[in-house]
């Protein structure tokens, strides 16, 4: 059975407060990284850009027929034009009522197309102004993304801090602990979770639970500076007279 003084066996129980603070904190680092909040917001961004996408390229569509029909009206003002000059230079009779009618005929398409601009110009505000509304609604989605990212942030940096601070004075205080009893201690906290735990009034705080008769008498007839350990949980029982 291995040996340490019992003042060097209560040094363990100051060390496991130290572990399982820093145990907490690494929880809370993990809780902080798996924030529930981050996959919805990032969700609800994706479908805001998405809608916001499909305002865009529904405006841009009617840009580009806005943009064919006004090359076309062009076209046929330069058509009207030019036959207009010519009806104005005079000709032969036939010839002439021949520009009117093409005039003509240019004139009412002309009309056509413009009506049709008109309408596609109402349709385009009305598609900008939903364009607007979903770059709204995707302002709103990626700031309360980023105002959750923020606090996250804050919170990871405050506990890292925390644990850097844990870290060091655990490993300040167990540069002061026997070290085979530190060793016996690491490899129990590696295998259990738990390294050490006091034995109070037959109770085990590394179990939870109250020992039986049998191996508290075992435990009571160790030698003081015997590491004895939970035959439940497995840790190592720091006592002492008024514990047990």
């Amino acid at each position: 059975m291995a040996k340490s003084p019992a003042s060097e066996q209560f040094k363990l129980l100051e060390l496991q407060s130290l572990d399982g603070h820093l145990k907490a904190l690494d929880g809370r680092l993990r809780q902080i990284d798996q924030d529930p909040r981050i996959p919805v917001l990032q969700a609800a961004l994706q479908d805001a850009k998405g809608l916001e996408a499909e305002a865009a390229s529904a405006a841009e569509a009617i840009r580009q027929q806005l943009a064919t029909l006004e090359t076309e009206v062009a076209g046929l003002d330069t058509k009207i034009e030019r036959d207009t000059a010519r009806l104005n230079a005079g000709g032969l009779s036939k010839d002439l009522v021949a520009l009117q009618k093409e005039i003509e005929t240019l004139s009412q398409l002309k009309s056509g197309r413009e009506d049709t601009e008109l309408e596609l110009m109402e349709e385009l505000e009305g598609s900008e102004g939903a364009l607007g509304d979903r770059s709204a609604e995707t302002a709103t989605a990626a700031a309360a993304l980023q105002a959750v990212q923020q606090e996250l942030a804050e919170k990871k940096a405050d506990a890292q801090t925390e644990r850097a601070g844990v870290l060091a004075d655990r490993q300040a205080f167990a540069g002061a602990v026997d070290p085979g009893l530190l060793a016996l201690y690491e490899k129990t906290l590696a295998r259990r979770g738990v390294g050490a735990a006091r034995l109070f009034h037959g109770h085990s705080e590394g179990s939870g639970m109250d020992l039986s008769p049998g191996d508290l008498a075992e435990v009571r007839a160790a030698a003081e500076d015997d590491v004895v350990y939970c035959p439940d949980s497995g840790v190592i029982l720091v006592r002492s007279p008024e514990w047990n």
